[in-house]
């Protein structure tokens, strides 16, 4: 059973810094797409950043402020987000995904239950 458990979110005053981790399991992801999500209340789903064989792409909106990591070594998977310089428009909850890729399509197959990320403005 394929699982992805989020941890790390929490409150961080504007201009701190948090780092989500991801934890994959049930099934080797070496050549999958993984990433993070975020959604805001009353706004749709945004794709944050992904990684897929260490090339890693971001929003603009968070371009330069997250990092995104992941290590899926044999029977390790993780997918990270290290973020920096919060800004109160950073509050959402944060969902890690894992997807295949077809060409220039990424299939989301796989989510986890999502972590909060607040940032009082």
């Amino acid at each position: 059973q394929v699982q992805l458990v989020e941890s790390g979110g929490g409150l961080v005053q504007a201009g701190g810094s948090l780092r989500l981790s991801c934890a994959a399991s049930g099934r080797a992801f070496s050549t999958y797409s993984l990433g993070w999500f975020r959604q805001a209340a009353g706004s749709e789903r945004e794709l944050v950043a992904t990684i897929k064989r260490g090339v890693a792409r971001y929003a603009d909106s968070v371009k330069d402020r997250f990092t995104i990591s992941s290590n899926t070594a044999r029977n390790r998977n993780m997918v990270d987000l290290q973020m920096n310089s919060l800004k109160p428009e950073d509050t959402a909850v944060y969902y890690c995904y894992a997807g295949t890729v077809a060409g220039d399509i990424v299939i989301y197959e796989y989510w986890g239950q999502g972590t909060q990320v607040t940032v009082p403005s």
